[in-house]
């Protein structure tokens, strides 16, 4: 069941629900309009020129109220709201419309897990030829939040639990990954 406005504002006003800062007006008929933060993330190059899942991905971040975004580039941003979701609560991040129009693409793999708290990090990629100014505090995206039909035997408690700022990549840190590494080492 995708939450109302009206089931949205009672959950904020409870407590079971947490985004800071908001305003009244980023809450719609049927989703969280959220804005974009004040930090910025791209990928250092690496000496090999290649980014490898198995070890750690430097970034160079910086804090800006304008963020020019050239044509082909892909930076990580993050939303001015930190989000504290409760265990049976998920949610969906949509780009907005008039932004894909222009041709900037917003993704954070659309997925927000029940028990996630922090920051959102963005992905965003300039498909334009021209570039894009991006300014902080400027409506990105929104959430839309889907009530689940019970709280999560095993809720989100990851390694981007509690993140602030663009966070990058820490897929190093998989199961997976450290797995492979030990089968080689053997």
């Amino acid at each position: 069941m995708i939450l109302s406005d009206k089931t949205i504002k009672a959950m904020l006003a409870e407590g079971t629900l947490g985004i800071e800062p908001i305003d009244e007006e980023q809450i719609q008929p049927a989703s969280v309009d959220i804005r974009l933060g004040d930090s910025f993330s791209v990928v250092e190059d690496s000496s090999s020129g290649i980014i490898t899942m198995d070890k750690d991905i430097s970034y160079k971040t910086i804090h800006t109220d304008t963020y020019l975004l050239l044509p082909g580039q892909f930076v990580l941003a993050t939303t001015k709201e930190y989000f504290r979701l409760p265990d049976d609560l998920t949610a969906f991040v949509e780009g907005r419309s008039s932004l894909g129009r222009m041709g900037l693409f917003i993704q954070n793999a659309g997925w927000v897990d029940p028990g996630f708290e922090g920051e959102i990090t963005l992905e965003l990629f300039n498909a334009n030829r021209c570039a894009i100014e991006l300014k902080a505090g400027r409506r990105v995206g929104q959430l839309v939040f889907a009530k689940m039909d019970s709280k999560a035997d095993k809720p989100y408690r990851g390694k981007y639990q509690g993140q602030r700022g663009a966070t990058g990549s820490r897929i190093a840190q998989d199961n997976e990954t450290q797995n492979h590494e030990r089968k080689n080492q053997a």
